[in-house]
């Protein structure tokens, strides 16, 4: 389950569908995505085809990424069988 966001134009995506402020065009991959993340009870549990599931590194380190498309990528945290503070973030 998604328990909290740290991109608010992605929260108000989830709640409302309304993907006018998404950095990137593909709503129906991100909504795809956060589908899969609400749905999880781990983190491994979204390594599924074409997300390319990988752990972040450097100062990101413990977090968790998917690829949303060109450089950007959804990522987020785990506490207690929650994401936590899911992003929209172009990190390279």
């Amino acid at each position: 389950m998604i328990r909290s966001f740290r991109d608010k134009a992605l929260e108000r995506f989830f709640a409302t569908a309304d993907g006018r402020r998404l950095s990137v065009q593909n709503t129906r991959r991100i909504a795809n995505i956060l589908r899969a993340l609400d749905d999880t009870s781990r983190p491994e549990d979204i390594n599924l085809p074409g997300f390319r599931f990988h752990g972040v590194g450097g100062r990101n380190k413990g977090r968790f990424a998917v690829d949303a498309g060109g450089n950007w990528r959804i990522t987020f945290g785990w506490m207690d069988g929650d994401a936590v503070d899911v992003d929209l973030e172009d990190y390279h």
